[in-house]
């Protein structure tokens, strides 16, 4: 790419979900921990706040996607907590089923859940290396 063509990457905007149901998909990340920033009905569309970064996951409604297991491979978002494990916990509290069991990764541990409609989302933490992660 030329001087001339070339961009710089800033940053995330949002990552964005396709979901089949906009109120059953905000009942199901509201028991899995998120709060809703936004939500436009009339859209289709809601906004759940990831910690105190403006980005968020964009849940964006697709009225003919059914329910559907993830694929596998598929494509994880991973959004960083104090504790991966205590998180796992929390969510089977919640009737939301892990995928596997907490499993460890180079930086620490992570437990993942998917929605309805098949989305990944992983809970991980830096325990192993705290000084790469956020400081709360």
């Amino acid at each position: 790419m030329s001087d001339d063509q070339s961009y710089e990457l800033l940053g995330f905007d949002n990552v964005l979900l396709p979901v089949g149901n906009l109120a059953v998909a905000i009942d199901f990340y509201e028991r899995a921990g998120f709060t809703v920033g936004f939500r436009f009905d009339e859209a289709g569309i809601a906004l759940l706040k990831v910690g105190g970064e403006t980005p968020g996951l964009l849940l964006r409604q697709e009225e003919e996607l059914g329910h559907r297991s993830p694929p596998w491979p598929s494509t994880r978002v991973w959004i960083e907590v104090a504790d991966a494990r205590t998180a796992a916990r929390s969510l089977a509290a919640a009737g939301i089923p892990l995928l596997d069991d907490p499993f460890s990764v180079a930086t620490g541990w992570t437990a993942e859940i998917a929605d309805p409609w098949g989305n990944v989302i992983g809970f991980t933490d830096y325990s192993k290396r705290p000084e790469l992660g956020r400081r709360p």
